[in-house]
């Protein structure tokens, strides 16, 4: 019986602490209700205020145009006073300024007459002056003009004689140092009795010291040919001249090489 009221009285204390945390609850909720709607309220008139702003921004914007505008307006018209007061003293000026000129031009007009009765009078006097220094100065053009053709012509030769005695001395050189390139080569060539009678056409390219930066064979027999290369190779650098015209027509050359026997 006793174990039955103790179970009895801790049901009831159980269901008392439920009953309790439901209102409780009940309490915080209602009390995040009021929350929520302060909150709420607290933004709208947040947000009421904001259109407030806004609008009076608004507004101030269009005083504030309105102003300026006013402004522009006002200045434009200060503006258009100004250029209208400028081209009427332009005006002015320019009036003044014709009125000026039209007692200069009067003034200037009588003193050209005046100038063009002695400039005709002098006229017939300096067309004779000028006929006279103009066949004069046909004639001395004439005598010039025949002398400078003398002197050209004299030029002329002279330089063609230069010219073929500078073009004398080159080929005369030209050959010199072929003789010796061909001189070079036949004493580095190694023949025997099989080359008797045969021949080798070579190209040759030389660099300013002498250098062979080239060797190749045109025609001819095989056997003399790879002698007259290994000839060349062997030389290393041919004979060539310091004189850039020389060496510009020995800068690449083609050679025959033909053994020679005794």
């Amino acid at each position: 019986m006793v174990d039955q009221q103790k179970v009895a009285a801790q049901v009831e204390k159980f269901k008392q602490q439920q009953r309790d945390e439901r209102l409780a609850e009940q309490k915080r909720q209602q009390q995040l209700e009021r929350e929520a709607n302060e909150a709420k309220k607290a933004r709208q008139r947040e947000q009421q205020r904001i259109r407030e702003l806004e609008q009076q921004r608004k507004q101030q914007e269009i005083a504030t145009k309105k102003a300026n505008e006013a402004a522009k307006v006002a200045k434009l018209k200060e503006q258009q006073q100004q250029a209208a007061a400028a081209k009427a003293e332009q005006v002015r000026k320019q009036k003044e300024q014709e009125q000026k000129a039209a007692e200069v031009a009067a003034q200037k007009a009588a003193e050209k007459r005046k100038q063009e009765e002695l400039a005709a009078k002098k006229a017939a006097e300096e067309r004779k002056r000028k006929a006279e220094a103009e066949r004069k100065r046909l004639a001395e053009e004439k005598a010039r003009q025949e002398q400078e053709q003398q002197m050209q012509d004299a030029l002329a030769a002279e330089q063609a004689a230069l010219s073929q005695t500078r073009n004398r001395q080159i080929n005369g050189e030209v050959a010199r140092y072929t003789a010796m390139i061909q001189a070079t080569i036949k004493r580095n060539l190694v023949i025997d009795e099989s080359m008797r009678n045969k021949s080798c056409r070579v190209n040759i390219r030389l660099a300013k010291d002498g250098f062979v930066t080239s060797t190749r064979t045109l025609s001819g027999d095989s056997v003399v040919c790879r002698a007259a290369t290994a000839a060349i190779n062997k030389a290393g650098r041919l004979p060539v001249s310091p004189d850039a015209d020389v060496y510009n027509k020995l800068k690449e050359i083609n050679l025959t090489v033909k053994p020679e026997f005794n």
